[in-house]
């Protein structure tokens, strides 16, 4: 759409300092947590919390090496790679599970009635306690990881397609039937569009738990990933260590949940409520 000749010029001042506004704005909250940080660690050498200075430092061998020269230096990379790998299959799995399995219970009373009950008698059994029976089944190792990440993203998934399966519009099927469009045509052409606004929500949500429960699934023997080195530094006591895996992991899981919400805008343009 052309502008409007007659619109007021916005001047190049007041546009870029619009743009400036919203980043300044969410790193108000950071400082003020580091500035406090700093005050309550820096100069105290017994302090179980290092200042942000050490940890810095600790950051820096973590990713390039050449400061401590240990056994975690210059690895950062190598962990962050198997956690990726973790998360997304874990995430693409129950993805591919709960999708369609959703749209089925939203769709179809028998199924809901078949699936539902044992659903939400499983639902509120936490990651933590599927531990011990997912290293049992599975063994030591990334099979076991895989598993409870899948557990954690499985249900967000799961319920909110569910969700938007239910809340479709009844007079888009009976428009659809109106234009030729049988049941099974209806899945794809009226379902399926009609829930991806709250799919969408789902699949953030289910995305985020599985960076959340990343570190309960690498509890489970492996020797690579972020999750591996927080819970070895925490037997070392290397506190800084444990910090810069929470950080790797926090940006990470940023930086990813970012790149599915430009996904989602980009196939939900035509929803209001994800522009």
């Amino acid at each position: 759409m052309a502008a409007d000749p007659l619109a007021p010029a916005i001047p190049r001042g007041q546009n870029l300092a619009a743009r400036l506004k919203t980043p300044a704005l969410a790193l108000i909250l950071p400082v003020i947590f580091l500035a406090g940080w700093h005050l309550a660690t820096a100069g105290r050498p017994y302090s179980l919390i290092p200042p942000p200075a050490d940890v810095w430092t600790a950051m820096q061998d973590f990713a390039v090496g050449g400061i401590n020269d240990d056994a975690f230096s210059a690895t950062l990379l190598t962990h962050l790679v198997a956690s990726l790998s973790r998360v997304f299959g874990g995430f693409a799995l129950a993805t591919l599970l709960a999708l369609p399995l959703g749209m089925l219970i939203g769709r179809v009373p028998l199924a809901q009635r078949l699936f539902d009950p044992t659903l939400q008698f499983l639902r509120p059994v936490p990651v933590t306690a599927w531990l011990p029976l997912s290293m049992i089944l599975f063994g030591l190792g990334p099979r076991s990881a895989y598993f409870l990440v899948f557990l954690g993203a499985f249900y967000p998934v799961l319920f909110n397609t569910i969700f938007g399966v239910r809340s479709v519009e009844p007079r888009l099927f009976e428009a659809a039937a109106m234009l030729g469009c049988g049941p099974r045509a209806q899945f794809s052409r009226v379902v399926l569009p009609a829930a991806l606004p709250s799919i969408f929500t789902g699949l953030r949500l289910g995305l985020g738990f599985a960076w959340v429960v990343i570190v309960v699934g690498e509890m489970t023997g492996v020797q690579t990933g972020l999750g591996a080195v927080i819970m070895e530094a925490r037997q070392l006591s290397r506190t800084d260590l444990v910090i810069c895996g929470m950080l790797v992991i926090g940006i990470a899981g940023y930086l990813s949940d970012r790149a599915l919400m430009l996904i989602g805008r980009r196939l939900l343009a035509w929803s209001p409520t994800h522009g």
